[in-house]
């Protein structure tokens, strides 16, 4: 190769070590979590550190949370959602309903919720049961969405096989073309919420020498909320 020629990024090849992962080390904070400073429930705590996530430590998309599933036959699987809603009754996202996700929890409504904000040497761990949310409130959410993420929930089969990205691309025209920027696109039939009522809640804070701070709500019968504190 000259050394004019242009250099195609996809065929530069890092060629170095690949880092040793147990040798990576990181102490976390000294501040810690303790139980007189918690709220009196999960979700009032969530929304503590939901507001430090997002508006002081400025975390890129902190309502990324990993939802995982499992089928019938106890085979779990995880993916990233976007959580758009959370309250008193549970944590609300959105997907299509003939995803693998939905099938899963058609058949195993149990899921786990986790928000990873490794930045702030913190976790929040939610066990729960996901209910889809009702048709009315699905609409309402529907219309608040860009017009091209209106148009890509008709166009993608989430979690079908497809031939190639030219047939995604082909039906996304064809829905832009039939439901031009400004024209209202219908709610698809297929899509929509889940609301994830929580049974346990986790909030984990990193602490020096792996000494971390564990505390979990659990749900009684009664609608209350019992702390624990668990060991790291």
């Amino acid at each position: 190769m000259r050394q004019d020629d242009p250099v195609n990024e996809a065929d530069a090849v890092y060629s170095g070590p690949v880092p040793d992962p147990a040798a990576m080390r990181k102490q976390y904070r000294a501040e810690g979590l303790a139980e007189a400073g918690l709220a009196a429930t999960p979700v009032e705590q969530f929304a503590r550190w939901f507001k430090e996530a997002a508006i002081e430590a400025r975390l890129f998309e902190p309502n990324a949370m990993i939802v995982s599933t499992a089928d019938t036959e106890g085979r779990p699987s995880s993916r990233t959602v976007l959580l758009k809603h959370f309250d008193e009754h549970g944590f609300v996202f959105y997907t299509n309903y003939e995803s693998r996700k939905a099938r899963e929890l058609a058949g195993n409504p149990y899921v786990s919720l986790l928000f990873p904000w490794h930045p702030m040497a913190r976790q929040v761990i939610v066990r729960g049961v996901a209910r889809r949310t009702g048709r009315d409130e699905t609409a309402a959410y529907f219309r608040t969405r860009p017009h091209g993420s209106q148009l890509g929930a008709w166009a993608s089969g989430q979690s079908s096989v497809i031939s190639g990205r030219a047939d995604l691309d082909a039906s996304y025209a064809e829905l832009a073309a039939r439901y031009p920027e400004g024209e209202q696109v219908p709610v698809p039939p297929h899509w929509g919420g889940f609301r994830v009522a929580p049974e346990a809640v986790e909030f984990w804070q990193g602490r020096e020498n792996r000494l971390h701070d564990r505390l979990r709500y659990v749900a009684r019968a009664d609608g209350s909320w019992r702390v624990e504190r668990l060991s790291p």
